[in-house]
């Protein structure tokens, strides 16, 4: 009887708090302990969300910054929904507190790097979902105090290399997906540590061998996916996975897989090699429990240099996929229809295969460290953060990885800053004051992928600024005193995939500032004083996907920039005085472009061919907080998983008839609110009465089909393309 009294008070009591500390704008279900706050523009965590809430979901807002303990007030949280909050940091300790969360959502955020403390507190989190934010780098140490975790979801982001122990703490961790960064460096110990993992995504990354060493660290895998890498070569005995069942390596650019390259992989039973190079194989006999392989779309020739690998086919009985290319007469036919006698020789030979490049020798670490700083000889891992030193010590490590130095006041780095540090990958120098980096700097540093110079003071840079780094990836000059781009400085770069020069002075775009970046892929400029762009100020950085020009001072769409920019994915205008968006503005990059930012810029008017060429390629299109009455047809945009009208005096009359029909056939919450006549002013446009007077209302209201049922019928597989957990707290809602 006293715990029936006891549930029925924190019953009672919860009911009663949400009633009365339910925050605006959220949705608060009492009975499940659910809040939602959707799409609300909320600049920070809401303080009144009821304690004893469970489910919290908060997509769609802005918070930018998760700060310290920011969720100490819900202990009781177990889902955690964050998405497309435009987080772009955690910091250390933000989730402290909520040690019953199980799954949490940080999807299509702008998070960068995570540090060590960015997930402390969360002790029994099963899922962490990080996929598509611009994370570049993952501190060791970041995911050592989530024990429970099972799913680590960090697809699409801006990872190059990932360090040994990275992933340390994760014991029992099963699926852990990488697809879709840009990988090209992995630490021979960056598995280490993962003894529960059954399935590793690495599909779409930048590999160009078998990352050996870091794989064989995995010996409980069941399933490794490595397609759309640019591998070229399996050589012997490259694979060593005891567990291994399944391998993909389609999509690749492989031309040569030796015979005994999964010899010691002995429970492999299904291989997918199809879309390669491959002419022909050698009999696998070093895969025993082979029963599939899949060689489709390989130019195969079946000529009798093919016979070795037809004839093991049969005899070990193993299922094939594929066709002949060549010769004429077999072109088409599929492997298992062949007979031996039909692979006939007076072929060329195949070409042999690649030799391999000898394995160079790991320095090892000298053990020693300067004075004032920490060394981890197991994550090689240098630190002299925060020491108040006014030079850049000497004497770490040889094998030092990464090296932090920041919040120091070193004023200018010299040249040969940086001496037997070969193996340095990550350097850290934010906030130190510095003015200068001298020609020659970084000498010697030539496997650093990631340089961090934000917060100081550099003004200019000198075309020999980077001499000696060649494999810098990742450049991040945010908040310096740059007034245009350091021209010339980037020649010396062929490897530079993203370039952060955001909250600097600069005030245009010259031809000729982006020289030498021809493999840059995201440019970060939000927060300067950019007012023009030349047209072909762009045009080097021809592999483009990510543009980002918000709180600039553009007048107008820069659409003669955009020409020559095959890849762009994504275009941030947001914050810039743009007042009117004419004809064709995003033509040249129609085919690529699939999110679009326009918000906040005081907008007047959009042009009826404005948004000429787009269509059901763009996802994610926002326009919220501008000052147009209408919008032209859209009814085009068919792929559209977010669209932002809020804040947007919409004038609410038949001309806007065309979006009321639109939005009705839609699964989305767009908030779009009429702004006039005085009738309807603050109502929602799918709810204002004013459109009933229009010819055609009749005819074109909803009432027939549903929209949910519109939505579901017309893109049945949306839910599989997301690719989110099924896991996720709440439905989208509709407007």
């Amino acid at each position: 009887l006293s715990w029936a009294l006891l549930l029925l008070v924190a019953a009672l009591a919860l009911e009663g708090t949400a009633a009365t500390r339910c925050p605006t704008p959220c949705v608060c279900d009492n009975l499940r302990a659910h809040v939602l706050c959707l799409n609300g523009n909320l600049m920070a965590i809401p303080s009144t969300i009821p304690q004893l809430t469970k489910k919290l979901d908060l997509q769609g807002n802005s918070f930018t910054v998760i700060p310290v303990g920011a969720f100490l007030a819900t202990p009781y949280l177990t889902h955690l929904d964050l998405q497309r909050c435009k987080v772009e940091r955690l910091e250390e300790g933000a989730f402290r507190g909520l040690g019953r969360l199980v799954y949490l959502n940080l999807a299509s955020n702008s998070i960068a790097l995570l540090y060590q403390e960015s997930l402390d507190g969360l002790s029994s989190l099963q899922q962490l979902i990080l996929e598509g934010n611009r994370i570049e780098e993952i501190q060791p140490g970041a995911f050592g105090h989530l024990g429970s975790l099972t799913v680590l979801d960090l697809r699409a982001n801006a990872l190059v290399y990932l360090p040994d122990m990275v992933f340390q703490g994760l014991q029992v961790l099963r699926w852990l997906r990488l697809s879709h960064n840009a990988l090209h460096v992995l630490g021979s110990e960056a598995f280490t540590a993962l003894p529960a993992l059954r399935r590793l995504s690495l599909d779409h990354n930048e590999l160009q061998a078998l990352p050996s060493e870091a794989l064989a660290r995995l010996d409980g895998v069941t399933r490794l996916d490595l397609g759309h890498n640019p591998i070229t070569y399996v050589a012997e005995e490259a694979l060593a996975m005891a567990s291994l069942k399944h391998l993909s390596l389609d999509h690749t650019a492989l031309q040569d897989v030796a015979p005994n390259a999964f010899a010691h992989s002995p429970q492999l039973r299904t291989l997918d090699l199809h879309e390669n190079q491959l002419r022909g194989l050698p009999p696998l006999a070093g895969a025993r429990g082979l029963v599939r392989v899949s060689l489709a779309g390989n130019p195969l020739l079946c000529s009798c240099l093919l016979r070795p690998f037809h004839d093991w086919l049969a005899r070990a009985r193993v299922q094939v996929e594929g066709a002949c290319a060549a010769p004429p007469a077999l072109r088409g036919r599929p492997l298992d229809s062949l007979r031996p006698p039909e692979m006939r020789c007076g072929h060329p030979r195949l070409p042999p295969s690649p030799v391999t490049p000898p394995e160079q020798p790991r320095a090892a670490g000298s053990g020693q460290c300067p004075q004032g700083c920490a060394c981890s000889p197991d994550f090689r891992h240098g630190s002299c953060e925060n020491k108040d030193l006014r030079k850049i010590p000497w004497g770490f490590p040889r094998d030092t990885r990464l090296l932090d130095l920041r919040r120091n006041a070193f004023g200018t780095v010299p040249p040969g800053a940086f001496p037997g540090l070969k193996e340095l990958v990550s350097l850290h120098l934010q906030s130190c004051s510095i003015r200068a980096l001298r020609p020659g700097a970084l000498r010697g540093l030539e496997s650093l992928v990631y340089l961090y110079l934000t917060d100081n003071r550099l003004s200019t840079l000198a075309a020999t600024a980077f001499e000696g780094a060649p494999q810098l990836a990742y450049l991040d000059l945010d908040r310096n005193a740059f007034a245009r781009l350091p021209t010339g400085a980037f020649q010396l770069l062929p490897n530079l995939i993203s370039l952060h020069l955001q909250h600097n002075a600069i005030r245009e775009l010259a031809e000729g500032d982006l020289a030498g970046a021809g493999g840059l892929r995201w440019l970060y400029l939000a927060g300067n004083a950019i007012g023009h762009i030349a047209p072909t100020a762009l045009a080097p950085a021809k592999m483009l996907e990510k543009l980002h020009l918000e709180g600039n001072h553009l007048a107008e769409v820069p659409t003669a920039s955009l020409w020559g920019l095959p890849a762009l994915s994504e275009l941030k205008l947001s914050r810039n005085p743009i007042k009117r968006v004419g004809d064709s503005a995003f033509l040249p990059v129609a085919s690529s472009l699939q999110h679009l930012y326009l918000d906040n810029m005081g907008l007047e008017q959009i042009s009826p061919g404005a948004f000429t060429g787009l269509g059901p390629r763009i996802r994610s299109l926002y326009l919220e907080s501008n000052k147009m009455s209408h919008i032209p047809d859209m009814s085009n945009f068919t792929g559209l998983d977010i669209l932002n009208l809020r804040d947007v005096p919409f004038h609410c009359d038949c001309q806007l008839l065309p979006l009321r029909r639109w939005i009705d056939k839609l699964n989305l919450r767009i908030g779009a609110t009429c702004g006039s006549p005085a009738e309807a002013r603050g109502l929602k446009v799918k709810l204002s009465t004013t459109f009933q007077t229009c010819p055609g209302w009749g005819r074109g209201k909803a009432g027939g089909t549903s929209p949910n049922k519109t939505k579901a019928a017309s893109k049945p597989s949306k839910k599989k393309r997301s690719g989110k957990s099924p896991a996720r707290g709440f439905k989208k809602s509709r407007a």
